[in-house]
């Protein structure tokens, strides 16, 4: 295996010693302050040509994401590839817009990276930033009880308030918060992904303080009934309009799902589960003990009435200011290590990824340069030796005392709830030639100036 690593650094080496001789100047940039290196070419855009895919990530209706390494360099992204045809028939070219300019425009480190988007006759590209440690949701799967203790809820509720925090500041209401939505970065901590079901504000963002906080709520109400079923907030069931104030109900959903392992509402079925959303108080499990702070924090959270409910008034300087974060050090939370690191055995390594089939990852049409065979062969043998190696069942310490539980023990399991969309405009019976002609090309692989991860 050393010696296959060996020839694969030599290939890329080769790579790079092609591209000087053929004089594309390119200029190696910091990338993210992470003192990981980016090749950046200035005499061309970058394309599909460009990188080495490896294996495929996930899938949905649209697309699929894969693990890739750009050419001629050791960095490795997930690249995003949609159907433009399949976009135009499930009407969802408005969203893939709305996703490209929060991921072009925004600059967070709790927000995952966009690096470069293009096109090609028939797909939309999207490469973002690689977290090896996958969707939080199935970390969290892995955890004894599901759960994590409230000391660890906490840190992650208080990186991903900051994300909201920022996209709330943007103009834009999030709408699609959960655990299968955010990501786990090799360092521990969280990035938000998914942004088709984000709303932008139709006024501007008019930011104030707020005791020394920054209040910046998006102004503007939408009818849409979106959402995830567990994580549907009543106003959007009743369907009387809503603000970025269910981005506060989604929030309170998921640190409850955090810390007892199971979302509050939760029914046989949709009719049981919207009619306890509607009607039922919170009610919180006798086997888990957490402080008197956290349980008046999800309950101010999860008011029926959105009016009532904490951030209604200032946003998340309200959230902030609860006596449950009010300890959080907010300046240097992405300095501090993470409750829950990867363990990962390479830049490879995707055994925090669903495992797919080779006909169900089938390549993209445009992306003709795959790994090499040796590259593959690597991968197989390693997949072997991690195989044979978990045959013992045993369970692996994480930071901050979370146990992790062994890859063959870890639950299949998949969230049994509808995703609601919102009915989108008949694409298909655009005028304009090309409705992807607004998709304009992104390269932003030297302008991350977030505060660098823990690595």
């Amino acid at each position: 295996d050393k010696d296959k690593d060996k020839d694969k650094d030599k290939d890329q080496d080769q790579d790079q010693d092609k591209d000087k001789e053929n004089g594309k100047g390119k200029e190696v940039e910091q990338n993210n302050g992470k003192g990981k290196e980016v090749a950046k070419d200035e005499n061309r855009r970058v394309g599909p040509n460009d990188f080495k895919i490896f294996k495929m990530l996930g899938r949905g209706d649209v697309g699929r994401v894969f693990l890739a390494r750009k050419k001629g360099t050791k960095d490795y992204y997930a690249i995003k590839v949609l159907e433009k045809k399949e976009m135009i028939q499930r009407k969802k070219i408005k969203r893939v817009m709305t996703e490209r300019e929060i991921l072009a425009t925004a600059d967070h480190p709790f927000i995952v990276t966009l690096y470069w988007s293009f096109q090609s006759e028939s797909k939309l590209y999207f490469v973002m930033e690689y977290c090896a440690g996958g969707a939080f949701f199935r970390m969290l799967q892995r955890q004894p009880d599901k759960r994590l203790k409230e000391s660890s809820a906490k840190f992650y509720a208080a990186e991903v308030l900051s994300a909201l925090e920022y996209l709330h500041m943007m103009g834009f209401i999030y709408r699609d918060l959960k655990p299968e939505n955010i990501l786990l970065h090799h360092s521990g901590h969280i990035m938000l992904t998914d942004f088709d079901l984000s709303k932008a504000s139709a006024m501007p963002v008019t930011p104030k303080v707020v005791k020394q906080m920054v209040d910046a709520k998006p102004n503007m109400t939408t009818n849409s009934f979106v959402g995830t079923e567990e994580y549907i907030a009543p106003e959007i069931i009743t369907g009387y309009g809503h603000t970025s104030t269910v981005d506060w109900w989604t929030f309170g959903i998921l640190m409850f799902e955090m810390i007892f392992g199971k979302t509050p509402f939760r029914g046989k079925n949709q009719e049981e589960t919207f009619d306890n959303v509607l009607h039922r108080e919170v009610k919180f499990p006798d086997n888990v003990e957490i402080t008197k702070d956290c349980k008046d924090f999800i309950r101010r959270l999860l008011r029926t009435d959105p009016k009532k409910r904490l951030g209604s008034a200032h946003g998340a300087p309200d959230l902030k200011n609860h006596p449950f974060l009010k300890p959080v050090n907010w300046a240097l939370i992405r300095n501090q290590p993470a409750p829950l690191i990867p363990k990962l055995s390479g830049p490879t390594d995707t055994k925090y990824f669903r495992k797919y089939s080779p006909q169900d990852s089938d390549l993209p049409e445009g992306i003709t340069d795959l790994s090499s065979d040796e590259e593959l062969e690597v991968m197989k043998k390693r997949s072997r030796k991690k195989k044979s190696a978990r045959e013992g069942g045993s369970s692996s310490s994480n930071v901050d005392g979370e146990q992790e539980v062994a890859d063959d023990q870890a639950p299949k399991f998949s969230r049994q709830s509808s995703r609601f969309e919102e009915p989108g405009v008949n694409e298909a019976n655009l005028p304009e030639k090309d409705p992807f002609r607004k998709f304009k090309s992104v390269d932003k692989s030297g302008s991350k100036t977030s505060i660098a991860k823990n690595s």
